[in-house]
């Protein structure tokens, strides 16, 4: 089992960190961590993203990936970093490639149901269906799993905390959380409102206990 696989087998949700500079994200990586969120990824679209992973990559309790990876060269500098995992917001063939040549698993993003199946067959160990807010949410989800059962979805984009358990119940893998989850806290904003969110997040994807 990856890290990020049994990360999300204790808390089925990546919280995704985008800020205009790594100045706040340490604090907002403790505090995720400190609420029981157990994936985090790091867009390199921060300024100084990387530095921010390398910092972060023995944090108790958190697996730390790096995210909007474009092109190789960045998936082999985010995996030296420290990087977990790493995810794309299209289907990116060769960051597939450097993520399975480093035994790292990528995290692809697609839409369609022809980029999920290509994504998929291209090595991808998860498929983030991006941007899912803007086409039907939850519905999009249950259409695109009816022919692709098999292929493990993490919906992404537009994701309030109230509806992330829907998107479970139908079948996803976990659910990508950025702006909803995270606010303002990554540019220096409520770290206090950001824990709140957090702990409500873990407790409704908790998993609901087997009947006796």
């Amino acid at each position: 089992m990856s890290a990020l696989a049994g990360a999300l087998a204790r808390c089925p949700a990546i919280a995704i960190v985008r800020a205009r500079s790594v100045r706040y994200v340490p604090a907002v990586l403790d505090v995720l961590a400190g609420a029981g969120v157990t994936a985090v990824e790091v867009a390199l679209t921060t300024p100084g993203g990387l530095r921010a992973i390398e910092g972060a990559a023995t944090t108790p309790g958190l697996v730390v990936g790096a995210g909007t990876v474009l092109h190789a060269a960045q998936a082999r500098a985010a995996v030296d970093a420290g990087a977990r995992y790493l995810v794309t917001p299209a289907v990116v063939p060769d960051v597939i490639a450097a993520g399975v040549d480093a035994g790292v698993p990528v995290v692809c993003g697609a839409l369609s149901p022809t980029e999920i199946l290509a994504s998929a067959r291209a090595g991808a160990a998860l498929v983030k269906v991006f941007p899912i807010g803007t086409v039907g949410g939850v519905g999009y989800l249950r259409a695109v799993r009816a022919p692709l059962p098999d292929i493990p979805l993490v919906p992404t984009g537009g994701i309030s905390v109230a509806e992330s358990v829907g998107y479970l119940r139908a079948g996803a893998r976990a659910v990508g959380m950025g702006g909803p989850l995270v606010g303002d806290a990554a540019d220096g904003g409520d770290l206090a409102a950001l824990a709140g969110r957090a702990e409500t997040l873990v407790r409704t994807l908790r998993p609901e206990p087997a009947d006796a």
